[in-house]
């Protein structure tokens, strides 16, 4: 079954790529020392097709859900803890709130599809899909009719940050469980071996860890293998993975700068790649986490990641520490002086 969302996402062109790397060259420095920061510089200009770049509202959407695999133990926390980390962002008590807060991002929270129903609240986004996925161990985990739902929710809410003026946005995510169905996708979309997916989570010991694994391995033998994208999304994804992935194909097709977060954010990147390949044009990836499988995922898409600080908290901390540094690579293209401002001699 094909999916009938549809996205028209376009590669940023490259008419002034070299125009673009001309300016960041003729900046009063030795050629290349700013490093990574110069080719952030050149992936924004080229997003934004400009010379002087802006970087505005930046903003992160935080999906939360359930998810059945739970009932085989693949978890060290038990399912509660989603809605109370819901409350905790609510409160803004969550690590993410504390970075957000520091770096001037907006963020919004979204019920993608966790097991309880809220008390209304100002700042949550309703937008529940049903009461958590069901155990895809046993069965698919969505219907394709509950994906498409989930995908059309994450790309009406990118739209609604756009409309707002946002136009770099990043991810993040609250389920426990989720590692286990980014796992799976990671595998499928890759094609690499499900033990170099699995990692710890919210902490597994390593019993744990071949616990999970072979549980995922077994739902993955039992899996009627239909390989388009939107069958493997909704038997192995998760409402706010599923959400994640249509938000990140309307940020491109939006022509958004969009912020990688870690693990589980990837796997929705991988499964976004399946549906548009184009979708990477527009990523940046914020940083290389801490959780097995990661690096691997990051090269299987081409990546490189800004940073690595040994973090595997999910929430979009990973994008939200990694914004500072790029806006700094968009003040230094528009704001350092030239050679030729500045009267100063280039190397000979």
């Amino acid at each position: 079954m094909e999916s009938s969302i549809s996205f028209h996402i376009e590669k940023p062109l490259t008419a002034i790529e070299e125009t673009i790397q001309h300016k960041i060259d003729n900046k009063t420095k030795p050629f290349g020392a700013l490093g990574v920061l110069e080719t952030l510089a050149k992936q924004v200009a080229l997003i934004q097709q400009t010379l002087t770049p802006t970087l505005t509202k930046p903003c992160i959407l935080v999906f939360a859900g359930d998810h059945g695999i739970v009932e085989e133990g693949v978890s060290p926390f038990p399912q509660e803890v989603t809605p109370q980390m819901v409350h905790n962002f609510l409160n803004g008590g969550a690590a993410i709130n504390v970075f957000a807060r520091q770096n001037n991002i907006k963020l919004k929270i979204i019920d993608a599809g966790v097991a309880v129903d809220f008390i209304p609240h100002p700042d949550l986004l309703n937008r529940k899909v049903a009461y958590g996925t069901k155990n895809f161990a046993k069965e698919s985990a969505m219907t394709p009719t509950e994906c498409m739902k989930a995908m059309q929710h994450g790309a009406a809410l990118v739209e609604e940050c756009a409309a707002e003026g946002t136009n770099i946005i990043g991810f993040g995510e609250m389920g426990i469980g989720n590692t286990s169905s980014s796992a799976a996708l990671m595998h499928l979309f890759t094609d690499i071996p499900v033990v170099d997916c699995v990692g710890r989570g919210t902490g597994l010991d390593e019993n744990g860890i071949s616990h999970k694994a072979n549980v995922i391995i077994k739902a993955i033998n039992n899996y009627p293998r239909h390989m388009d994208p939107l069958s493997i999304l909704s038997w192995f994804g998760g409402f706010e993975l599923a959400m994640t992935c249509g938000a990140m194909l309307k940020a491109a097709e939006k022509k958004m700068v969009i912020m990688i977060d870690g693990f589980n954010i990837t796997a929705a990147l991988l499964a976004a790649h399946a549906f548009d390949s184009n979708v990477l044009g527009y990523c940046v990836f914020s940083h290389c986490s801490n959780e097995n499988g990661h690096r691997a995922m990051i090269e299987f898409l081409e990546g490189k990641p800004i940073i690595a600080l040994d973090m595997r908290l999910g929430e979009g901390t990973g994008a939200a520490v990694a914004l500072p540094i790029i806006q700094s690579a968009v003040a230094f293209l528009n704001e350092m002086a030239s050679f030729d401002s500045a009267n100063v001699s280039r190397e000979k």
